[in-house]
């Protein structure tokens, strides 16, 4: 729906990717029925240019890399778009989006299972967002499109079949909404979608969202596995009566520095979390921030919880369990946080 509502309003003219147009729609079925959507060549570096060269001429693409494990074929020009818009003193916009999939959970073994933020916020450039629900993937789109720098909008695979809580303004019921806008299996030919009316409801790269609230702790997470710290932290405070600081980080960069501050000055305790690999982890940038600016705030040392530095995610369930924080980890990792007495 904000891709619908940014090719009607907002000036997209492309949407496009491996599988993105009729009859598919996308393989997790995001761009079906979208009037700007068409296929590409099965061409990671081409769709990444051909972006560019759109955008250069100032057009407004949307373009998809349909698992983010696949934007190492094209990191050179990922670099190279970053750079653009500042190269040129802001004289040439590259006012491009590229989303793709990321993250574990649908066990998709060694080539469909990569985390990306940690390796995105090294392009220098790029604006990075990773919503944890889908109130926010409809904000952080429509910001990430009329954004003049590149945005790249990371999709945690995980939870793009997962129900959001809360409505957006406008929108219909479940059922309502599917008989309007899913597309029917089979032929497809003759089907057009009847898209709700819904209002805009943009929001700011770099400002994370609260998302739980208490003075125990901070716990700073985003993407998959944010409602993993949700339940986390309720399962603690129903247990212990301690209740934790919980931010959503939303983007990855520009990051949300001055809410993270806040919070560990409050607390004295702070736990990031994230499912990427460890070893040049975003949340070991964060953790060194942290000791930099708040060592001597701090009532014990800060922690990161994150995936284990292996090759790859194995195809069995086991084994993908076993790489990336399940709730369990967060868990034991929140009470280890509250239980430490420094």
């Amino acid at each position: 729906m904000a891709l619908h509502y940014g090719e009607e309003h907002l000036g997209v003219t492309d949407i496009f990717g491996e599988d993105v147009g009729p009859p598919l729609g996308g393989v997790f079925t995001a761009t079906q029925g979208l009037r700007t959507a068409w296929n590409s060549p099965l061409d990671e570096r081409g769709i990444v240019g051909t972006a560019m060269g759109i955008a250069y001429a100032g057009g407004k693409p949307v373009c998809e890399i349909q698992f983010c494990d696949y934007g190492f074929n094209t990191i050179d020009l990922l670099k190279v778009a970053g750079n653009q818009y500042w190269a040129g003193r802001g004289a040439c916009p590259m006012s491009m989006v590229l989303m793709t999939p990321t993250g574990s959970g649908i066990r998709g073994s060694l080539y469909h299972s990569h985390s990306f933020e940690s390796w995105a916020s090294r392009l220098a450039g790029w604006k990075i967002v990773m919503p944890s629900n889908a109130v926010d993937a409809y904000g952080l789109m429509l910001s990430a499109i009329r954004e003049p720098n590149p945005v790249m909008y990371l999709m945690p695979k995980a939870l793009l079949r997962m129900r959001g809580d809360k409505p957006l303004p406008g929108e219909p019921d479940e059922q309502r909404l599917k008989e309007m806008i899913d597309a029917p299996v089979g032929d497809r030919s003759r089907w057009k979608p009847r898209w709700p009316d819904i209002e805009p409801n943009f929001i700011n790269i770099g400002e994370a969202a609260l998302v739980r609230e208490g003075d125990a702790a901070t716990i700073v997470s985003y993407g998959r596995m944010l409602p993993l710290c949700v339940q986390a932290t309720d399962k603690l405070r129903e247990e212990t009566g301690k209740s934790c600081d919980l931010l959503d980080l939303r983007s990855i960069f520009p990051y949300d520095w001055r809410a993270i501050r806040e919070s560990i000055l409050k607390t004295g305790r702070v736990l990031f979390v994230n499912e990427d690999t460890e070893v040049t982890n975003f949340g070991e940038h964060l953790l060194r921030r942290t000791i930099d600016e708040m060592f001597y705030d701090l009532v014990v040392r800060p922690r990161v919880l994150q995936g284990k530095h292996v090759p790859g995610i194995g195809l069995n369930h086991v084994y993908e369990q076993n790489t990336v924080p399940q709730l369990r980890e967060v868990v034991a990792a929140v009470r280890d946080l509250l239980d430490d007495v420094g």
